[in-house]
Formats: C-alpha cells, structure tokens, sequence
C-alpha cells in the first residue's frame, strides 16, 4: 500500500495520485458519503465534466466501470469496482446554508465536531494547491444515492451506504482530488460518516477491460488520456 488515510466525519482532505495507480474509498460508518472534486494535475483548468460523462455513458448515475471524463474528453479515471451500483453526481455539493440549517455551531462552542458544508471544505483545500471558488464543478458524491421519484423532483435515499462500503478509481492520468465528508445537501439531519482513502499500485490493462469495452465513447476518452501521457 503506497497511502492510507482516514478523512474523518464532515471533514476535508486532497491529495495527488499518479497514473495507473488505484484510489479505493471505503466508508467507515453507515450513512457515509464522500464528495470529490477531480482535476488533470498536470493541466491548469482541465477538471471532471459531470455532464458530458453521463451524456456519453448513457447514464443519471456514477457506477462500475464508467470512466469520469474530463472537460477536454479525456478520461480522468475509470470506476473499477464498488460495492454500491449507485453514486450521486446530480445534486452538487452542499453549501454553507445546508450546515447552518441544522442550527449554530461554531469551532468555540463544539471544536473539532462543527458543522463545515461541502463547500467550506472544498475551498480550504483547494486553497492549498493555489485554486480558489472559479475551480468548484460538479462533483460526485460517493456512497449516495439520489433518483428521480413520481413528482419529478429529486428523493435522497437515507442509509443507501453502510459500513464498510466501498468503491475504486483507477487514475488514468495524475490526478488532483478533494475530498469532504460533509453530509449530503439533501441529507435530512446532520449525521457525517467517516471515510478511508488508500493507495495502491494499480496493473496494466488491455483493450479488453471492462471500462474500454463498456462504450465506445469511454474506449476513446481511454485513447485520449494515453495521449496526454505520451
């Protein structure tokens, strides 16, 4: 294992991973989740495009082994496995006014356990990398479920992941990621889950793996992120 690292409930973290190495993610607590931004490390804008991923792949929803494409059509990294078929890319992230509805909290009253959005954490990671608010894109958030219910209007699912739910990234290129565990913005009450993040070495793979052979649109994001290697 190269990394190994616990973010803990309604935290934040970032960090680099090279090309061809695997990112597993595993929730720690039942209700987890986990909102990543992703960014080309080795490009100054180019970033995770929600829209043309799903567009291209036929779907509403982030599952194995759907590759996450980036502004440029690139492949940012395939979803190698999961224990969930369900990962949320259609709500965004949530806000500071989504954490101050569950009533005040600051660091002086409830220290280390106050309540930070999405958002909040986001920027006070990307401010590490020098990249500030015209850097936030639409995110997946990991280990949530959100569907289209009979109204039309979106129902969060409470408890979609338990303990010990996983999910796995293949970086296609070198990768920048952020991470918070703040609660769903749909969530309907203030209770954040725990998530580890590890690292390891990933494997070569060939024209017959699963994220290739899934679309032909994903098959050509593959192509393009082996010629910003090259």
């Amino acid at each position: 294992m190269i990394l190994d690292h616990t973010i803990p409930a309604g935290g934040y973290w970032s960090l680099e991973v090279r090309a061809g190495r695997v990112l597993r993610l595993t929730a720690l607590e039942d209700g987890a989740v986990c909102s990543a931004l992703i960014f080309a490390a080795g490009h100054p804008v180019d970033r995770l495009n929600i829209p043309d991923t799903l567009k291209a792949q036929m779907s509403a929803r982030i599952r194995p082994p759907m590759v996450l494409m980036s502004d440029r059509g690139a492949a940012l990294a395939s979803v190698t496995g999961s224990s969930l078929d369900w990962h949320d890319c259609l709500t965004g992230h949530s806000l500071d006014r989504h954490a101050s509805g569950f009533g005040p909290s600051s660091y002086g009253a409830d220290r280390n356990d106050w309540r930070r959005s999405a958002r909040y954490g986001f920027l006070s990671e990307l401010r590490k990398h020098g990249r500030g608010p015209a850097d936030l894109h639409a995110c997946v958030n990991f280990f949530a479920k959100v569907a289209v219910g009979p109204d039309g209007g979106f129902g969060y699912e409470p408890g979609h992941a338990t303990a010990g739910d996983w999910v796995t990234l293949r970086a296609e290129q070198d990768l920048l990621l952020v991470f918070s565990t703040a609660p769903h913005p749909l969530a309907p009450e203030w209770a954040p889950g725990a998530v580890r993040a590890s690292v390891e070495a990933g494997q070569p793979y060939g024209a017959d793996d699963p994220s290739v052979t899934f679309r032909p649109e994903s098959a050509r994001a593959l192509a393009a992120a082996q010629a910003v290697l090259a």
